[in-house]
Parts: C-alpha cells; sequence; structure tokens
C-alpha cells in the first residue's frame, strides 16, 4: 500500500453552521459512516480555518530563526517561526510565507523551498498550513519595513538557534508550537539528506 495521503469525501446528508467569527467557523456535518453491514450518518463538528503559511529561516551557520509569541487560547508564550494566515485572495503561498518573514523578523531569502504540508487538527478542524524554508537571508533595517507590529506582535524577542539545539527543544518538550515542531524536524531532516527532497516554492498543494 502506497503512503500518500488522498483526498476523499464521504456522503454529507445534513450541514449546520453553530458560529461565523472573523477568522473562523464552527459547524457541524451528518456524514455517512460505516456501520456493520450498512451505513449511518453520524454527526461530527468542525472548526474552518482559512489556513495559514510558516517561514523557517536557515542561515549560513547552521541556525534557524525563532521569534516568541503570547498565544491567548493556550495562554503560554510560545517560541515559533514567522508565520501568518492566507489572508490575501491570490497571493502565492510563498510570497506571504515572505511577507510574514519580513514583517515579524525584519528579513527576507533570497533563497525559498516548500517544506512540509500539514493538517494542523485533522480531527476537528480544516486549517492547512505550508511551512516553506527560507535561506540565503538579508536583515531588513526597521525603517523600510511598512508594518506595524501591534496586540501579540507588538514585543516578540527574536532568536537564532543552532538547528541541533532547536531539534533538542523539541524533544524536551521546551518548544509547543505545532508549526514550529514541523519545521524544526523537517528542517532537520531535509539538512540530513542534503536537502535533495525539497520542493519548488510554487509547488502544488494535495
Amino acid at each position: 500500500m502506497e503512503i500518500t495521503d488522498v483526498p476523499e469525501s464521504w456522503q454529507v446528508v445534513g450541514t449546520r453552521q453553530h458560529f461565523k467569527g472573523r477568522i473562523v467557523t464552527v459547524g457541524s456535518d451528518d456524514v455517512l459512516m460505516p456501520k456493520g453491514d450498512g451505513l449511518e450518518a453520524v454527526n461530527r463538528e468542525y472548526i474552518g480555518h482559512p489556513g495559514a503559511v510558516g517561514a523557517i529561516a536557515l542561515d549560513d551557520a547552521g541556525r534557524v530563526l525563532l521569534i516568541r509569541q503570547y498565544r491567548h487560547p493556550v495562554k503560554h508564550l510560545l517560541w515559533e517561526v514567522p508565520a501568518g494566515l492566507r489572508d490575501v485572495a491570490g497571493e502565492p503561498l510563498w510570497r506571504t510565507a515572505e511577507r510574514e518573514l519580513l514583517e515579524e523578523a525584519g528579513y527576507r531569502a533570497a533563497t525559498w523551498h516548500t517544506l512540509a504540508d500539514t493538517f494542523q487538527s485533522p480531527g476537528i478542524s480544516d486549517e492547512r498550513v505550508r511551512v516553506f524554508l527560507a535561506r540565503d537571508l538579508e536583515a531588513v533595517p526597521e525603517e523600510e519595513i511598512d508594518f506595524e507590529r501591534q496586540h501579540e506582535e507588538a514585543d516578540m524577542p527574536l532568536a537564532w538557534v543552532p538547528l541541533e539545539e532547536a531539534v533538542a527543544k523539541v524533544l524536551s518538550g521546551d518548544v509547543h508550537n505545532a508549526l514550529a515542531v514541523t519545521a524544526i524536524l523537517a528542517v532537520s531532516a531535509a539538512q540530513g539528506t542534503g536537502f535533495k527532497h525539497l520542493r519548488d516554492k510554487d509547488a502544488p498543494e494535495a
């Protein structure tokens, strides 16, 4: 059996929207699922989400760039990689990641590759995330960045962390953000193969 995720949609016989917010919706579907020799309509709740992108920057010294941000739902300051919503219609995903890297961390990258694709919590949400690897980096002076950091982004310390140390932080339970965990471990795996499995920055999503 080939180990490849494939699209599939089971029949929905009823659907309801319970909540519509600024970013997410909450709904439920009645989905026909196997039961014995037949099918049964089973209710499944889910969160609708526009999706996001992340950018993990790797410098010539083998360090990755992490930023720390307050996340209210989990009541934690989390070490993360620059990331943001897919909130500009028609914008290539790597361009969204490029914008987030500049706005949140103050860097530009000359080389971009697709690193990983994830469904963040597929049992409850349709949120889709693409993580990019950014290399050949250049710091951008603050006065050249047309973006005002406020709210959760008002005070985000930045750290350059040796990749091996970042991996250790994930495995020791010091780093919890799912996107950051994915990005750090994926960069480590990619480095171990000489980056030969990286996809183009415009690689299609499944």
